[in-house]
This record gives C-alpha cells, structure tokens and sequence, in this order.
C-alpha cells in the first residue's frame, strides 16, 4: 500500500538509543541512511508497519563492532569494581557490626520460616497430585436434596462406574472402590502369624487408571480374579521378608466383612506419602458384592466412583448431563451428579448446601499469607535499617564523586553492599532449615525435604530482588547529590527518610499484631474444643474394635471384662462414633401428609448400656434393655429430634423407615455432641443394633495401665488371631482437631519468629535514633534536663507509631480470626479483651526494645556525648 508521509521523523525512541550505543564516527551517516530507509517503508507498507521494520533495523545496528566503548566496561575495571565494593562492603559490616547482625539475623530468620511454610504448603499442594492421568481423573459426587437442606456425598451405587463408561462418550475409563465404610481391614494370617490389613475393594482395572506402580504381576490382571489380591511392597516385606516371596504365597484374612483365603498375584509400590488414600492390600470389588448384594445395586451407596474424561471434555457440559443420570434408574429425583477432580478433593473437600466451600485449602491459603507476612517483616528491617544509615554516608558519597568517581560505581558499591548481605542471610537460612526441618516434620506430622534444584532458585532470586530493593534508595537517591553540595553540609535531612522509616515501622507493627490476635484466637479455640462440655464423657474410656466375621452376641465378652476390678462398664455399637457418619432417610411419623415423608437423620446404631458408659443424660423414658427385650423396633432421639418432629409427647411414637419396618420411641437423651465441633448437633434417631463391632470400656481412675493390659488378655483370649488396638476416646476426640492443633502450634511459632523480627528492627532503629541524637541529649541533659524526659524523648516518636498499627491492624485482625472461626459449628466469641491483650502486648515489646537503647542514651555523661560529637 502507497502512503504519502508528510513526516518522515523515524520514532524517537530507537533515534536515541542510536545516539547511545553507536561510536560517534559512525553515527551521521547511519542515522541519515536509516531516514532514508524509514521514507522508503512509509512508500510501501501502512506507518504501523514501517515503524516495527525500522525498530528491527535499529536493534540489528546494536552490535559489538559498531557500539561505543562505556566508561568501567573493560572486564578489568568491572573486576576492579567488584573488589573493591566487596571490600568496602566487608569493612562496613565490620565497623557497624549490631546493624549488621541485626540485618542478618532478622532477614535470615524471616527467610527460614518462608523456606519452611513454602516446603509444607507445596507438599500439601501436591497431594493426589501424582496420577499420570491427573488432569483427566473425576471423583463423581453427589448431591441429596432432603428436608430442604442439600448433602454432598463422596460416595455412589456401585454400578454407577461401568453405566458411566457405557453411556456418556467422555468418559474414556471408570474404577469403582469401596467407600470409607466398606474398607476391608481385620488381620491377615501367614504361617501363624498375625498382620494388620487396611485394604480396599476396587474394580479389576484399578491399576489402569490410578498410578499405582506394580513392581511384580501384570496391572491388568492382577485382581481379576476374585480369589487374588495385590500387596504393597511394605507390606509384603513385612510379611513374606522380600518382595519377591509374596507372590503365589496364600494368606488367610478375617475381617468384618469376609473370612477367606487368597493367592498373592501382584506387588504394587506403597503409595506415595503425598497420597490421600492408605492401603496396603487391593482386591476385587465383586468379594464385596459376594458379601452384601447392595454393593451393586443402583440404591446401595457402597462404592466410590473414580472416571478418566477426554482431553478437552466441558466439564461444566459433563457435570449438565450427568446431573439427573440416577434418577433414571433409582426413581429418586433428589440426587444430583458432579464430578469434581480427583487431586482436588484433598484441598477442597468442603461443601455446604451443595456448594463447595473451602476445606484444606483455607490452611493453605492462611500460611502462604502468613509465610508472606513473615518475609515482608524481615524484608522491611532490612530497608528500614538501610534508609536509616544511608544518611550517615552522604559525606562518603562527596569525598568519593570529588575525587572523580561516578554516579554508576556509587549506585555499583550501594547495591553490591546490600545484595551480599541478602547472600549472606540466604546462606544462613538454608543452614537454619537443615536444622530445623527434622522438628519441624514434628510439629507438621511432615516428612518434607529441602529440594535444591525446586527451592534455591527462587529463594535467590527473593533474596537478589530483596537486596536490590534495599540498597535502591542509597544508590539511587543519595549517588545523585553534588559533591559541594554534600561536603558543605546542604543535604544532611534527607528527603523523605524519617516518613519512610515511620510507614515501614507502621506496617511492620501491624502485620505483628495481627500475629498476636491470631495466635490468641486459635489457642482459645483449641482450648475451647477440648474443654466444652460434649454432652458425654470421654474420660477413663477406651475404645477398640474386633475385625473378625463372626458377628455373635458380645455379651460373653463383656461379661469376662466385668470379671475385671479396673473395668466399671462396658458397650458398643456399630459405624464410629466420632466420625458421625452413620445416617439414614426414609423415616417418617405422621400419617397422611406429604411434608412427612423420606426424612433424613444421623443415626447411630448402638447396644445395650452404652447410653449408661458414656454417661448420656436421659430426660424421658428409659434406655435399651434386656428387661423389656428390646430390639431392632426401639429407638431414642435426642432433644434436636423432638424438636424437629414437634412432639409434645414422644415416648411410644410410632416411627416407619421405609416400607417394612416400624419402630417405637422409648426415650429421649439429652443433646450431645456426635462428631467433632466442626458438625453442629443434629436431630439424632438412635438405633439398636447388639452386634455393633466398636467396644467401649470405661476405666476405674488410677488404674488405666494394667486394666488395659487384663483387657487385652481377655480380647485375645475370645478374639483370637485379632489385634487389640486400644486408644483413649478423649485421645481420639482430640486428633478430630489435628489440622487445628498443628495450625496452632506451628501459628505459636511463626508469630514469635514474626515478633522477634519486628522487635529486632525497633532495637536497630532506636539505637540509630539515640546515636544520631547524642549531642542533643548531651546539651538537654547540661540544661537540666533529668533520664526521664531524656525517656519520653526517644520513645514519644516510637510510642506513636506503634500506636497508628495497632489502629490499623485490629479490624483487619478481627476480620481473618472471624473468617477462621467460622469454619467452626460452635466457637469462641470475639470480646473485645482479645484485641485490648494483643494491642498491650505489641505496645510493651516496643517499649521494651526501644527502652533498652533510650536508657542507656539517657545514662550517658553529657560530656562524653558531646566529645564524641
């Protein structure tokens, strides 16, 4: 396209970086060869176009035979340079060694807790992250829409996987597993002795589409069979000594579900400590179908459906087709499909009404903040301590450019200064995560290492950006002043510096006492979780489950424990209690109507004098007994049940589940707490069921180590070829808060590390303040001036700012400990004493570290003060 160009100026951007490289005898002539060239292009092509040719032209020009010569260029005086910033910057750190060390301890620190929290939150990022089809393999979920209320379930029919595969064209492979509840466990025998299994049901193509490595048999048919089983290399070691004995070898296992034998066909590499699901034993899903026929039918929710999607499939698309895929062929419209990404559950495996809420991740997301918090602390020591010994090398900076040097080496030696010590401080960290990193695996329940090639490089690259940033305001601001200027004494107050020292300190502080509020809530709550009262006693009871197939009564066991001075009662019941997972619908009570209809309700099925051993509170009625023969037609609800159904009078209300059954209220308990605090109560329907397989044992106080140890005799005695496992329920109920227990110990760490920071940076700030006050203080006290207003003085200004954070960071504070709690059912309230605590105790660490130095500033003799001036 012809363009008549009226201005043929070449852009002015690529004319001065002409001017810039290129040597002075060849710049006339290129430059006018270029306009020529830039009219030419105008002619042919539109002015965009001409100007990207013309800036390719210019960048072409910029090479090493045209380009000037740059003052400091030659390697020599690059090499030159470097030394002697290195040099200087040594002599530096020498000559003020408590900056230095309060550099180097607060930015190495910071760096070590951010290396720490960095490793724990890419290990919890990376679970389930380890299939080779990760970013095709779905969990399909369902939603069930009850009582106006909507759950959502991780489990499905067991015929769901196969229906999937066949009917849905971007489902490109399905598995089912057997859920939570239907895991085969008990103990496996070989050659008489007596190993714990933690196995699982799963289709014959398990090993197809969840990277599981088979070390020895073939991953397609090592469980087809429903006679055979597959081992994890652990587990075959520990069974048959090496791996390669395993295979062939049969084993005897008895658990609740099944009692048989089987012929080792496979060994697979024990899952990956970044696996969600432990297991040491896979085998056939069709031994679960053997063993209950609803495990494959299309009402039944025994399994677990796991599918691999086409590249490329919708998944919002998927998730629209599938929604309404059961009630085809259960006749119920109250269940809704979705699959979700099998490596995601992990982190979001929260849902409420439907909608996914969070989970794991708020963890995640609550320590990478803290990680960030903790760096940008040490980060603002590091400037903050920068800015404020910058004014003491103005004099530096004129003796320097008066005797010639240049603007760049002056920028050259600030920065060099400031990124060695971030090197230093990097260097320091890395031996401070080697060194803790064992108790922090503790503290984390972790088995993290430190990954050079993963970690290095980008801690460097931190520390470099750190080190730039720090040493900018030096380089950059003071190398610009004139040397008459700088020697006369015209600049001694820096623009600027007491408003960025004071903004840095604010933000610093503020970021501390949203430390101290955190720490204060998630102590409280922890304390509040194990002190509430659950409705129920955990204390002096253990608990422990027999994993055979032999569902007799128990009664002859609990009569042989009663023989036991330490044993005061015993119980039991089936499902767990402190999962709460047992529930069922398809109760209701009032004939007629159509609101009573396939109610839900958490139901644990419990035996008899078990509401007596955990100590429930019965408020009408009585309790299962053999003196009134009850049986599989009793039930009691709790208050929330009796609300829920509105009766006035509940005892001898009749209540249908389902089509065949009706069943008699006898009691009403009061409420207790069926799961963890995270679960509100609920109407509870309390079933009885004599065979349950969790026992209850509760202690005479004082005497726990050697009933414990007639128990066991007893257990093994009746139960033989079991393993007794015993646990205190107040322990169990503790390690419901785990995640919470380690957000708090490891939020108690961090938050000191934080505090220890920002005290460091005040220490070094004031003891700044008070030596470049010294003659001041000098004169006032031969005025007469007394150490306390000597005080007052050097404290006012700190006392002000630490003031100004607090005010900033008490609503934020509010704001994240009233997000966290709500993760919460039932938790502490926010009084106003929390902030009043953590605000007195940011205002006394400051006092406390700028008193240190303002006393010893006061204490001085005048006369020595001003000699040293």
């Amino acid at each position: 396209m012809n363009q008549k160009e009226t201005n043929i100026t070449p852009p002015k951007w690529s004319t001065r970086l002409l001017r810039l490289f290129l040597r002075g005898q060849y710049l006339e002539e290129i430059q006018g060869d270029l306009e020529e060239v830039y009219n030419d292009l105008l002619n042919k092509y539109s002015k965009s176009k001409a100007r990207r040719i013309y800036h390719l032209e210019v960048l072409k020009l910029i090479r090493p035979s045209l380009v000037r010569k740059f003052s400091g260029s030659r390697k020599l005086n690059n090499y030159g340079m470097l030394k002697h910033s290195l040099l200087i910057s040594f002599r530096g750190f020498k000559r003020h060694k408590s900056t230095f060390l309060i550099n180097l301890l607060g930015l190495s620190t910071g760096l070590a807790a951010a290396l720490l929290i960095f490793l724990w939150v890419e290990d919890e990022k990376s679970v389930d992250t380890f299939h080779e089809k990760d970013d095709q393999l779905f969990w399909v979920m369902s939603n069930f829409s009850i009582n106006n209320d909507v759950n959502t379930w991780d489990y499905t029919s067991g015929k769901l996987a196969e229906a999937l595969l066949n009917d849905f064209p971007e489902v490109e492979d399905a598995v089912r597993v057997g859920n939570g509840f239907f895991r085969p466990r008990g103990t496996i025998k070989f050659d008489e002795n007596y190993f714990e299994a933690n196995g699982l049901f799963a289709s014959a193509n398990f090993f197809d589409v969840m990277t599981y490595e088979m070390l020895i048999g073939n991953p397609e048919k090592v469980i087809t069979n429903k006679g055979s089983v597959a081992i994890s290399d652990e587990y075959a070691q520990s069974i048959f000594g090496t791996v390669e004995n395993a295979v062939g070898k049969t084993i005897s296992w008895d658990n609740r579900i099944f009692s048989k034998e089987f012929i080792v066909s496979g060994v697979f590499k024990a899952p990956p400590k970044n696996a969600s699901k432990r297991f040491n034993v896979v085998l056939n899903y069709d031994n679960l179908i053997e063993a209950d026929r609803w495990a494959d039918h299309w009402n039944g929710g025994y399994a677990q459906t796991y599918v691999v999607l086409k590249e490329g499939t919708d998944i919002e698309a998927f998730n629209a087709k599938i929604a309404d895929y059961l009630t085809i062929n259960t006749d119920s419209d109250r269940f809704e499909l979705f699959v979700q990404q099998y490596s995601k559950n992990y982190l979001y495996g929260k849902y409420e009404s439907g909608i996914q809420t969070g989970g794991r991740i708020e963890n995640v997301r609550l320590f990478t903040y803290i990680a960030i918090f903790i760096l940008a602390i040490a980060c603002i020591n590091f400037m903050n301590l920068s800015t404020a010994q910058a004014s003491k090398k103005l004099k530096e900076v004129g003796v320097k450019k008066a005797i010639g040097a240049n603007r760049t080496a002056l920028i050259f030696q600030f920065l060099s200064e400031s990124i060695l010590l971030s090197i230093i401080a990097l260097v320091v960290a890395v031996g401070l995560v080697m060194l803790v990193l064992p108790q922090f695996n503790n503290i984390s329940g972790k088995a993290l290492e430190l990954s050079w090639k993963e970690y290095i490089l980008p801690a460097l690259s931190l520390v470099l950006l750190t080190g730039f940033v720090a040493g900018s305001y030096p380089a950059f601001y003071l190398s610009r002043f004139k040397p008459v200027a700088v020697l006369k004494g015209k600049v001694s107050n820096l623009k600027g510096e007491e408003w960025i020292r004071k903004g840095l300190v604010i933000v610093q502080f503020s970021l501390s006492v949203i430390f101290i509020i955190g720490v204060i809530v998630i102590n409280k709550q922890i304390d509040f979780t194990q002190k509430k009262s659950l409705g129920y006693d955990r204390e002096a009871i253990i608990t422990f489950r027999e994993g055979g197939s032999d569902y007799s009564s128990p009664q002859p066991f609990f009569d042989e424990l009663m023989k036991i001075p330490g044993v005061l009662s015993t119980a039991n019941m089936s499902g767990d209690f402190l999962a709460a997972d047992d529930n069922n619908s398809g109760f209701s009570w009032i004939e007629g109507t159509e609101d009573d209809d396939n109610h839900l309700f958490d139901s644990p099925k419990v035996g008899y004098n078990f509401i007596e051993t955990l100590g429930l509170e019965i408020l009408e009625g009585r309790s299962f007994s053999r003196d009134f023969n009850d049986g599989v037609g009793s039930i009691i609800l709790n208050e929330a049940a009796v609300e829920y159904m509105e009766l006035e009078n509940p005892i001898g209300t009749k209540v249908d589940w389902g089509d065949d059954r009706e069943m008699e209220v006898i009691g009403v308990v009061k409420d207790f707490q069926y799961g963890s605090l995270h679960k509100k109560i609920e109407p509870l329907i309390i079933q009885f069921r004599e065979r349950g397989k969790q026992y209850f044992v509760k202690l005479r106080p004082g005497s726990e180590t050697e009933t414990i140890a007639q128990v066991e005799k007893v257990f093994q005695d009746i139960f033989p070829g079991q393993i007794f496992s015993p646990s205190l329920l107040a322990d169990d109920y503790n390690s419901l808060y785990d995640s919470e227990n380690k957000v708090a110990d490891l939020s108690n760490y961090m938050a000191g590390i934080a505090i220890i920071i920002s005290c460091l940076g005040l220490f070094g700030l004031a003891a700044f303040t008070a030596e470049r006050k010294t003659k001041e203080i000098g004169i006032r006290k031969i005025l007469g001036a007394s150490q306390l207003i000597i005080f007052q003085l050097l404290t006012n200004v700190f006392t002000k700012t630490v003031a100004i954070a607090i005010l900033i960071s008490v609503p934020i504070g509010y704001y994240v400990a009233n997000t966290w709690l709500q993760n919460f059912a039932y938790s502490i309230e926010l009084s106003w004493w929390i902030f009043a605590l953590a605000a007195i105790s940011a205002m006394l660490l400051a006092w406390l570290t700028v008193g240190i130095q303002t006393l010893k500033a006061a204490r001085q003799n005048p006369v020595d003060s001003l000699r040293a001036e």
